[in-house]
Order: C-alpha cells, then structure tokens, then sequence
C-alpha cells in the first residue's frame, strides 16, 4: 500500500533547509536508483525528483515538464532545474544541519550538492515584508485534492513548483503604506482583501477560482536569508503543474499584459519542477518510472 510523504501536508515548521543535486557525471541509472531507495522518507523529510532524474532512471514522466523561462515585459523567470531537491523540516536548525550533512554522505556516490539554502518562519507563517503568504490554503479534503495526483498510476505523489524570491527591501520600505497594501491586494495591518486593489494587485493576478480551470495550490513557502539577500522560498504542490503555470503566465502578463506588482519589489532567482514519489514501506515508491 502506498502513502503520500507526510510532510507535504504537515504544518510549516520552524526551520527548514533547502538542498538541490546534480547526477554526479557517468553514474549509472542502477546505482541511482538504490541510493533513492534508501533514503528513509520520515515526516521531516521531502523529497522531489526533477525531470533529468526521472528520466535517466526510468521514463519520463508527461506530466513533469521542464520549469519554463521567460524574458517578456522586463521581466526574467530563470528556469534552474537540478536533478534531485530534497526539503528537511524541524524545530532545530542544528540538527537540520546535521541530517542535511548526513543525507549529502548517503547519496554521495551518485550526487553532488549543488545548492544548499536555509529557509524560517516568520512570526505565524509571514514574508519578510510582513504579509501572510498562503492566504487562500486549500485545508482538509481540499488541500489532499489539491496536492496529489488525481492519475491512478501515481496516486500519493505530488508535483512541486519551487522558486526562490529575491526581495529589494530598500524599494519597497521606500513605497508607501497604500502602495504596499495596492502591491499585494490585502492591507497589512488585518489581511483583509482590499475590494477596490488595482489590477496588477497580486491577489487578484493569482485568484485561484479564477481560472479556467480553477488553478489551487497548495502552499508551503518559507523566508529565506544569506550574505547575497533574502526573501521568500516559494513552494508550492499540485496535482497538475497546469495550476502554477496559470498563475505564472497571468503574473507576468501573458494573458492581458497587466503584469503583477510583486515584481516592483521582488524577482525569482531560480525555478524548478520536481515529483514527490507516494512512499511504499517507509521509501520512495518509483514503480512509475519503471514499470
């Protein structure tokens, strides 16, 4: 019997850390394939295979494309796809340290680390501007429809958009209150949805229930910061990356040439899509790719 990984649904937690792979060059899909099967995939723990991955070790996935890139109305959506993206999630930043430090030694000979960022919460679960991401969750049932794949061969998994964002604080602590309000669509002070935002207001660019069809999300996004900047670790799953692509192709003006005000304060420095496998006696359960 297969289950989802738990922690895509658990409760943002106090810290997180990031880590992204390549295929060490001239690895054998073999061996790659039994370093994923032993990872033990606890509830602190999420894991995510990119397209090069799912590939080489069985067949592609149709429903995980390549993250897209676009250049279009000033803005720049870096597409920074890695092999293999794994989520590590607690309460102690020492011991996510050490459990990242020990997961890096066990996939050693088939991975290399080639990214490692550390995200935190934010009072209860805000962007470092101070606004509450994740606003419209999907919870309970709706959250579970959301998040996993509604295809009988991969009940239990889930596919994942990951961005990470870059804020320029000393642009937007230089906007007014009224212009941060307008930027995100909801007033800081209470959260409440401002009826009369502006169109490039970013609740309304990304509405769920206005799309055709409707695009949820299910978000888990964190703040990040290191000695180059910070900003917010966009993570968010889905049953059908269609959903974010919506929300992406509508924020940077595709659909009406309105493009969203987020990107007056802040742009994404990279992008990912990744599969998150149902889990099968504890480890990742790759009878998709194989068969």
């Amino acid at each position: 019997m297969t289950t989802a990984q738990s922690g895509i649904l658990a409760p943002l937690p106090a810290h997180s850390r990031y880590l992204n792979f390549s295929i060490v060059p001239g690895t054998q899909a073999k061996l790659l394939h039994q370093l994923l099967a032993q990872i033990a995939i606890e509830p602190d723990l999420v894991v995510g295979l990119g397209p090069s991955l799912t590939s080489t070790i069985g067949a592609d996935l149709a429903q995980l494309k390549p993250f897209p890139s676009y250049s279009t109305n000033g803005i720049d959506i870096p597409s920074t796809p890695y092999a293999l993206w794994v989520w590590i999630r607690g309460d102690d930043r020492g011991q996510l340290l050490l459990q990242g430090q020990q997961l890096i030694e066990q996939l050693a000979r088939g991975f290399t680390l080639t990214r490692a960022v550390d995200g935190f919460k934010h009072l209860e679960g805000r962007d470092l501007t101070g606004y509450e991401d994740g606003t419209e969750n999907p919870e309970g049932e709706d959250a579970i429809q959301t998040a996993f794949s509604h295809d009988p061969r991969l009940l239990g998994s889930s596919f994942v958009a990951v961005q990470q964002w870059q804020h320029n604080f000393d642009h937007f602590q230089a906007m007014s209150q009224q212009q941060q309000d307008d930027s995100i669509g909801r007033r800081l002070s209470d959260n409440k949805e401002l009826d009369d935002a502006p169109e490039s207001a970013h609740v309304k660019r990304t509405a769920q229930e206005s799309f055709k069809p409707e695009a949820f999300l299910l978000r888990r996004s964190m703040p990040w910061s290191d000695l180059h900047g910070s900003g917010l670790m966009f993570v968010a799953f889905t049953h059908s990356l269609q959903s974010f692509e919506a929300q992406l192709e509508r924020m940077i003006g595709l659909e009406d040439g309105i493009c969203d005000a987020l990107f007056r304060f802040t742009q994404p420095i990279s992008g990912g899509y990744y599969w998150c496998p149902a889990l099968k006696q504890g480890q990742l359960d790759l009878t998709p790719l194989t068969g």
